[in-house]
């Protein structure tokens, strides 16, 4: 049988339709995956117990929670970075009187209302940080321009507030801050003599992101406090204690008794357990708090974000207002121990 001849161009023909349909198979099996991106938020941890909380209470935290949630992930949904999500997430916040935080901030020992803030870059590792505040509306926001416009991280007190005027932002009253419940807490806190029971210890929020982008950030923000003396300062605008992001490894933001987590640099030893240690963030968080700070006696919890969208939430309190976000999920607000985890 004579062999069949075919010419260059039924050749090139063929090896043209072999790539099409080579390409369509690729296409439908091999198409990438869309970029993952997420928020976590909390509003503080301490004995948050359902039989102390009335129903319109619940639903009032519940609802601000994922506002905040909200809020947050339409900046990451539209392209927006993780510092804008992170610290539009906590304006929601600040901006409420539940939280211990902006509007409903703690009142000191000489009934002054004193707010620390950080926010940190994880693609940078710049960050910005106010101390001891007493007029600002925002504290995420100030941190945020620290950050921005300023070659310093960590701003205090009146120099803060200074540097806030130099940056247009209008300073507010201190009976902006007044609620009769948290003027309530100090008063009884005065009378017993001291700070208050950790039934009252509660509120700070935080949020961490991981953008579109791949880029990390964590801010928080707090009152701190009920009764504090001589311009104490916590956790919250120490960046690695209260505050951390870098895109090696992951975003958190810390709430609990701020002495602890200062000593222990909880916010970046989750970090370096991930990056030297070689721990999942699930795992670093979990010895973090689970063991490292309950042996050394504090209490409180973490929020966190890697940079491949996994969430680690760990807590050693009875409670934590917390809530996530995360592509292509609805967002999940939880407020008891007892509250499943994903």
């Amino acid at each position: 049988m004579p062999r069949q001849m075919f010419d260059h161009k039924q050749i090139l023909a063929w090896l043209l339709m072999g790539l099409v349909v080579v390409f369509m198979g690729c296409s439908a099996t091999e198409q990438p995956d869309s970029p993952k991106f997420g928020i976590v938020i909390h509003g503080g941890a301490g004995t948050i117990l359902k039989k102390n909380m009335t129903a319109e209470r619940e639903q009032a935290y519940r609802q601000k929670l994922t506002e905040a949630l909200k809020s947050g992930y339409a900046v990451l949904d539209t392209g927006g970075t993780s510092v804008d999500a992170v610290e539009a997430a906590i304006l929601v916040m600040e901006n409420s009187d539940l939280f211990n935080a902006g509007k409903g901030a703690v009142f000191a020992h000489d009934s002054t209302n004193q707010l620390d803030a950080a926010l940190m870059d994880g693609k940078t590792l710049n960050a910005g940080a106010v101390a001891g505040v007493r007029h600002i509306k925002n504290p995420i926001h100030l941190a945020r321009l620290v950050m921005d416009n300023s070659r310093h991280v960590l701003l205090a007190d009146n120099g803060a507030e200074k540097f806030a005027l130099s940056q247009g932002m209008e300073l507010v009253d201190q009976k902006y801050f007044f609620t009769q419940r948290r003027w309530d807490a100090l008063q009884r806190a005065l009378e017993k003599g001291a700070e208050l029971t950790e039934t009252e210890k509660h509120g700070t929020v935080g949020a961490v992101a991981l953008d579109k982008h791949g880029n990390l950030a964590a801010g928080t923000s707090t009152g701190g406090l009920t009764n504090k003396q001589f311009n104490r300062i916590g956790d919250s605008p120490i960046i690695g204690a209260g505050t951390y992001a870098n895109n090696a490894t992951c975003a958190v933001s810390c709430t609990g008794h701020g002495e602890y987590f200062m000593r222990l640099l909880v916010a970046h030893n989750i970090s370096a357990k991930m990056q030297y240690g070689g721990m999942s963030l699930q795992e670093a968080a979990e010895t973090e708090i689970m063991k490292d700070l309950v042996d050394l006696g504090g209490g409180g919890g973490v929020i966190a974000i890697d940079r491949n969208g996994k969430i680690a939430t760990p807590f050693n309190t009875p409670g934590m207002y917390r809530g996530q976000m995360v592509a292509p999920n609805e967002p999940v607000v939880r407020i008891y121990s007892e509250e499943q985890e994903d």
